[in-house]
C-alpha cells in the first residue's frame, strides 16, 4: 500500500492541473451568484494563472507594420535597380562622363584665375633661379645622363607621382611626364632622384 501511494503521489501535479480549470470554472459561477457591490473584479485564478496570461498579451507592444518600400528605379531611365543606387549601369556611365567633364571645366576656370596665374608665375620664377644658380660642378661625376637614363629613371616606375612631386617641388603632371620616361628632368633633380630610388652611388 506504501508504494502504491507513493505513486499516486507522484501524479498529483497531473491531477491539480486537470482539476484546476473546473476548480476555478466552480468558484466564479458561485462569485456571479453573490452580491459583492464593493468587488468589480472576478476572483483570482491562481491556480491557472489566466489572469497573468491575459494582462501579458493585453501590454505585450504591437510592432507597427512598416510600409512597403517604394520601387528604386534609375534617374536616368527609370529602369528597375538595386536599392541604394541612383542609376542603372548604362546611365550611371554617361552620368560619370558628365560629371567629369563639368569638373574639368570648373579646374580649368579655377586654374586661369588670377590667383592661380600668380603661383604660377611666382613657381616658374624659383625655378628659373634655381636652374640659374646650378652648375654642374654640383653633380656628381659618377651621375650622367646615361646613368640617370638606365638606372635611375626605370626604377621611378616603383614610386608614386604625389611622391615625386612632392619631393621635387614640382607640378604631378611634371612628376608624371618623368615617371613615364617622356621627360628628362634638370640635371640639379638627378641626385635627388637617385635617393629616392636607393641609389647613392656607381
Amino acid at each position: 500500500m506504501g508504494s502504491f501511494a507513493a505513486r499516486l503521489a507522484e501524479t498529483a501535479p497531473s491531477w491539480g492541473r486537470a482539476v484546476a480549470p473546473l476548480a476555478e470554472w466552480v468558484a466564479r459561477v458561485l462569485w456571479k451568484t453573490t452580491s459583492r457591490p464593493g468587488r468589480r473584479c472576478a476572483p483570482a485564478t491562481r491556480l491557472t494563472q489566466d489572469h497573468r496570461r491575459q494582462a501579458k498579451e493585453a501590454v505585450a507592444p504591437i510592432r507597427p507594420k512598416l510600409p512597403p518600400r517604394p520601387p528604386s528605379v534609375c534617374r536616368g531611365c527609370g529602369a528597375s535597380i538595386k536599392y541604394g543606387r541612383t542609376y542603372c549601369p548604362s546611365c550611371g556611365v554617361t552620368f560619370s562622363r558628365e560629371s567629369l567633364i563639368e569638373l574639368a571645366k570648373v579646374g580649368r576656370v579655377a586654374g586661369h584665375s588670377p590667383e592661380a596665374r600668380n603661383r604660377q608665375a611666382e613657381k616658374q620664377r624659383q625655378h628659373a633661379a634655381a636652374v640659374k644658380s646650378w652648375h654642374p660642378s654640383n653633380k656628381p661625376e659618377w651621375l650622367t645622363e646615361k646613368v640617370f637614363r638606365e638606372r635611375i629613371q626605370p626604377r621611378l616606375a616603383a614610386i608614386t607621382v604625389p611622391v615625386i612631386s612632392s619631393t621635387l617641388g614640382i607640378s604631378e603632371p611634371y612628376a608624371s611626364l618623368i615617371r613615364a620616361k617622356r621627360y628628362l628632368p634638370h640635371p640639379r633633380h638627378w641626385q635627388t632622384l637617385a635617393g629616392l630610388v636607393g641609389i647613392s652611388c656607381k
